[in-house]
């Protein structure tokens, strides 16, 4: 089976003026991580082992070295451990019902099954959760099947992409230390062109299982700038603009819902983040949509159609500034 994968942001025409089609921090790019960036070794190749690096991550979840993995991007990692479970004995995997497109591919890629997460999502096999969840936004409803460690021929990996981008509180997770985290700061920094990610092995797992994982990786799967950023994320004034950063992303959110009603759009509520899913309007469905998105792009904004996530109608929003809300307002418009 092949996978036509959509993405948001850059595309054939180049840089959208008004992007509101991914979820990466409009506040960005994080200043203090871009200085960083501009002072790594490019001369030199990283530490293949990215020894200090794993350790600066560790310390900054509070959890042993030894869980940590480097890995190249969250789509690298996906398909990485979905050959890993493969290897394993793994015959099926299980998904949110809207989900990032890179899930099933990987699957695919390794003939893995794909079933009814309510059934299986306890038992053996490939486990996928997201938190906040894409492209909606909200809450994971896996817990409940999640809160006790993993059967030893089970893998379930949480993707905490959007985690440091929530904008809502939370119930606690307290099924973290039972799976396999994935981490990618690269969005709560508004740097999506920098690839680079984590993981963390759940506690209790065996040293071979995640050393195993570590050689699968092509040698220095992250370059010098990837860990540049990682080494950035850690610290006290990154993390300082993040906080600052989501006190804007609340209040240009509280704008954009405003301007998303008065447009007529539909949007699906429980949204914890900085994006949303809005249905539009009954004539702008189907080819309408279609020619509608296009216009769009026309006049430089870009949305992100839902029909790969399973939602043919409707739009991913990520949170953008007043005056890209009023390009959209005014784009809109001019349509009649």
């Amino acid at each position: 089976m092949l996978f036509d994968l959509v993405h948001g942001g850059t595309d054939a025409l180049g840089v959208p003026e008004h992007d509101f089609s991914t979820n990466r921090n409009a506040c960005g790019p994080c200043p203090p991580a871009v200085a960083a960036l501009q002072t790594a070794n490019t001369a030199q190749y990283p530490d293949p082992t990215y020894t200090q690096l794993r350790a600066q991550l560790a310390d900054f979840h509070g959890v042993d070295a030894a869980r940590m993995v480097v890995a190249g991007s969250a789509s690298e990692w996906i398909h990485r451990i979905s050959m890993h479970a493969a290897r394993c004995g793994a015959q099926h995997v299980t998904l949110p019902q809207h989900h990032y497109g890179d899930y099933p591919h990987a699957a695919a890629l390794w003939k893995l099954e794909l079933v009814e997460r309510a059934v299986h999502a306890a038992g053996p096999g490939l486990h996928w959760a997201c938190a906040p969840s894409s492209p909606l936004g909200q809450e994971e409803t896996v817990w409940p099947h999640w809160a006790q460690p993993a059967p030893p021929e089970g893998w379930r990996v949480l993707d905490c992409a959007y985690a440091p981008l929530r904008l809502e509180p939370c119930a606690a997770q307290s099924a973290l230390d039972h799976v396999w985290q994935m981490w990618t700061p690269n969005k709560a920094l508004g740097m999506t062109g920098i690839r680079a990610a984590y993981v963390i092995a759940p506690l209790g797992c065996c040293a071979q299982t995640v050393q195993t994982l570590r050689t699968l990786a092509p040698s220095w799967v992250v370059g010098a700038h990837g860990v540049a950023m990682l080494r950035a994320w850690t610290t006290a004034p990154v993390q300082d603009w993040l906080a600052q950063s989501l006190q804007t992303l609340r209040s240009w959110k509280t704008q954009q819902l405003a301007l998303c009603q008065q447009l007529g759009w539909q949007i699906i509520d429980g949204h914890q983040a900085n994006y949303w899913v809005a249905r539009w309007p009954a004539d702008c469905q189907g080819d309408a949509m279609t020619q509608r998105l296009q216009a769009l792009r026309g006049h430089g904004i870009k949305l992100r159609d839902c029909s790969s996530f399973g939602l043919p109608g409707h739009v991913r929003m990520g949170v953008l500034p007043p005056a890209s809300q009023q390009a959209l307002w005014q784009a809109w418009r001019s349509f009649g």
